[in-house]
């Protein structure tokens, strides 16, 4: 007998919509081959708390396949997809028109992707050997990487408490007590196997076995959006040859979803490109209207404290909004391109307030 059908708090969420009764009783005693995975984990955030929207992660690339019953209906609501859509990568910076305006206050700029290792759990379901083996393979990886990438890996077991404050300080540093991460397995076993890797100049970093196995991040102040790409782009390949040339294996590229992640949220590039840029025009007008707009430019704002942080003053996160079914050049000139809207719109806006 499978285990009785779960009581889905969240009852707006994806999962209570397409998690129904015939399809647990199919899948509920299944464990996947790579991490032992079940469903009950997979939907665990929708069952136990009443705010969630998607509500499912996945501990391993085969979770989607052998889940798929769940996951596909899922995925294609969530990104607006249909179902024979196929995704198809581009990190050629040559082929980003123009750059972020020379006038618009923008303080810095941040891309991020996530990627995963072929043959290893992710997050939600990763064993414990795998995880400190994913980070094996990174070391290694990391000792390899040159030029304006090269730079040090702090491990978080045994940290010392100068380089925390440090890093910290920075911004840079990932921590423990996130109560959607505990209760999809992704804190098991805390701090073990966990680390960070950035370069001398902080513009490149790479976290390992945080949501994802590797998130890479490149960065910098100003609004050189172009710069920070073609850094990222040099950065995923010398990060993925590395860990090719160690162990002769590639990161997870599904050629339906693109880019594996343990969230299916984050499916296809996993990217999220943004600025913190100041907007004082569109904050006289209102955030329900700033939202809205966004909404049209297909750009997402956010306070510059992060998703759930709120809004202080005039500064905003401006980021791509889609993941799936665009390719990274595509979703990089949609945020230069929309936030350059944005403000030549703030000036009107200054105008008609008075600013």
């Amino acid at each position: 007998m499978p285990e009785p059908f779960p009581d889905i708090k969240s009852a707006h969420s994806l999962v209570a919509k397409h998690v129904t009764k015939e399809r647990w009783e199919k899948l509920a005693d299944h464990k996947t081959a790579t991490s032992g995975f079940t469903l009950a984990q997979a939907i665990a955030c929708a069952v136990q708390f009443d705010n969630q929207h998607c509500g499912i992660y996945a501990g391993d690339w085969d979770s989607y396949k052998d889940f798929k019953d769940v996951f596909d209906p899922i995925i294609q609501e969530y990104h607006g997809i249909s179902p024979d859509a196929v995704h198809t990568s581009d990190m050629d910076v040559e082929k980003i028109k123009g750059n972020i305006n020379p006038e618009v206050p923008v303080h810095s700029v941040r891309i991020r992707v996530g990627r995963s290792i072929d043959g290893f759990g992710l997050s939600p379901g990763i064993t414990k050997d795998q995880r400190v083996g994913v980070e094996n393979l990174m070391k290694s990886a990391f000792g390899k990487l040159a030029g304006d990438l090269a730079g040090n890996y702090y491990p978080l077991t045994g940290m010392d408490e100068k380089v925390r404050q440090q890093l910290v300080d920075d911004h840079f540093l990932f921590m423990s007590g996130d109560r959607n991460l505990q209760v999809a397995g992704m804190e098991r076993d805390w701090p073990e196997g966990r680390g960070i890797y950035h370069n001398a100049e902080k513009t490149f970093l790479v976290w390992v076995n945080e949501e994802d196995q590797l998130r890479i991040i490149s960065m910098q102040s100003g609004g050189d959006v172009r710069a920070v790409f073609e850094r990222l782009a040099r950065g995923i390949k010398a990060v993925g040859d590395s860990v090719k040339a160690e162990s002769g294996k590639d990161f997870m590229l599904d050629s339906k979803y693109g880019f594996v992640h343990s969230c299916p949220t984050n499916l296809g590039t996993g990217m999220r490109a943004s600025v913190h840029v100041d907007l004082p025009g569109w904050t006289k007008e209102g955030l329900e209207a700033l939202k809205k707009r966004c909404e049209e430019l297909k750009v997402q704002p956010r306070g510059t404290r992060g998703e759930s942080g709120g809004q202080t003053g005039i500064t905003y996160d401006i980021s791509n909004k889609h993941r799936l079914g665009y390719s990274e050049v595509e979703l990089v000139q949609c945020m230069i391109d929309g936030v350059n809207t944005l403000y030549a719109e703030d000036v009107a806006l200054q105008k008609k307030h008075g600013i």
